[in-house]
């Protein structure tokens, strides 16, 4: 890019049928690789940046390895998973065709400040050239993301997805949700049903304001524990039973984005289904390794919302459960990590065996879990996370019943790169970004 400060929006340009771009606050990457499934399945010939790498560096990376000769390119279609900050000036250069916006949850407070922040800057860009002309696919459930559409000309209007099934509404909203107020009239929203974080059905009663209705959709939602979810997806063209191999409500709704920007790009609906029931999880999202022998499972955490669907999903697996909890404070972390206050650690701590910290903020981390409610003799602090890593999948329970018990390892961002590098290094995982 020093070279060439367009490097993004020339090679980008050599791609004969667009970019597509996603942002989120959660699920970007797990969002992109569904929608990869689904596309290739179509035979479309994609320059995606699988590792995640989602800024400009990594999108100006993976264009220039798929590049070669003046004019040549080994794809076809672009489809870039881009990081909240950015999206404005990559959207500047790659032009979209579309555009799919999942979620806007509270997320390294440092470094982006708070939601309106960034849900401001997404406006802007949305009402600018050229990203005025992309096909914008919005989370209806999200009532900041789904005011973005609503400028929207009545012939080019945003497609919307979102959850129709109210048995999975929450009892009450957790007190780490956020997005609360009408951004129309600054009046409380009142929540019909909540599903994760601030997401569900809402209205303004002050301007009548409500949430859109959406095109895709899903009902009859199944959850297994930290195996596997079961939906019944609604298109315009149809509705079609879903098995997805990733666990968790917020695998719902990745699943739910793929498939509303796949139907905004013409894509059957067979093709669309097959694609999200090949998917497997991308590194680090509920992905299973082997430590020692024992079943190791890595599931990410970066933030309250996050977490409070991890914890809320592992809370449906039985019996105890041992943790391999890696804080870490870098960043791409946030030097912020007071945000564990938030998480509900207290929903699992009544059926925590054994937790393990490591990290650079171990310690916190070891106070936060005594706070929730986990016996102080049954927690460890560990300065090497590979000693952390040993010690955690040594300390089996002694039942025959959970002697094969999973380790559940859950680690903020940089954290989870640490311990797949540490893995990879042992050959206990195939690769960093697999």
């Amino acid at each position: 890019m020093r070279l060439e400060p367009n490097a993004i929006a020339v090679l980008g340009s050599r791609l004969t049928r667009g970019n597509v771009l996603i942002s989120a606050t959660n699920g970007k990457t797990t969002t992109a690789a569904m929608a990869a499934a689904i596309l290739e399945r179509e035979g479309v010939r994609l320059v995606h940046n699988r590792a995640g790498a989602n800024m400009a560096g990594g999108i100006a990376s993976t264009l220039l390895a798929a590049a070669h000769g003046r004019e040549a390119i080994d794809g076809e279609l672009g489809l870039f998973e881009v990081d909240e900050f950015w999206l404005g000036q990559l959207a500047a250069q790659l032009r979209p065709r579309a555009i799919l916006l999942g979620n806007l949850f509270r997320d390294q407070l440092d470094r982006y400040g708070e939601l309106e922040t960034i849900a401001e800057r997404w406006s802007q860009t949305l009402e600018q050239a050229p990203a005025n002309h992309a096909r914008l696919v919005l989370n209806a459930d999200d009532p900041m993301v789904a005011d973005l559409g609503r400028a929207r000309q009545a012939g080019d209007p945003a497609l919307y997805y979102g959850i129709e099934d109210d048995s999975l509404a929450l009892a009450s909203m957790s007190h780490a949700a956020d997005a609360k107020h009408c951004r129309r009239c600054g009046a409380p929203y009142v929540f019909d049903a909540i599903y994760l974080g601030h997401l569900g059905h809402y209205h303004c009663p002050a301007c009548g304001q409500t949430r859109p209705t959406p095109e895709v959709s899903a009902t009859d939602v199944v959850l297994h524990g930290v195996r596997s979810a079961h939906f019944t997806l609604r298109t315009p063209a149809g509705q079609a039973p879903v098995e997805l191999s990733l666990p968790g409500l917020y695998n719902v709704y990745n699943a739910l984005g793929a498939a509303a920007l796949a139907t905004a790009l013409d894509i059957p609906l067979a093709d669309i289904v097959a694609g999200l029931q090949d998917t497997r999880p991308a590194f680090g999202r509920a992905e299973t390794a082997s430590v020692s022998g024992r079943p190791l499972r890595i599931m990410l955490v970066k933030n309250p919302a996050g977490a409070n669907e991890v914890l809320r999903t592992l809370a449906l697996e039985p019996g105890s459960h041992d943790l391999l909890g890696v804080l870490n404070d870098n960043t791409a972390d946030g030097r912020d990590v007071s945000w564990i206050w938030d998480a509900d650690f207290e929903l699992l701590a009544g059926r925590v065996r054994r937790v393990t910290c490591a990290g650079t903020r171990a310690p916190e981390l070891a106070v936060r879990m005594k706070y929730a409610g986990v016996d102080p003799d049954s927690i460890s602090v560990f300065d090497d996370l590979a000693q952390a890593l040993d010690h955690a999948a040594a300390d089996r329970p002694q039942s025959d019943v959970q002697a094969q018990a999973p380790l559940y390892a859950i680690p903020t961002y940089t954290a989870m790169l640490a311990l797949r590098e540490l893995l990879v290094a042992r050959g206990e995982a195939s690769s960093s970004w697999s």
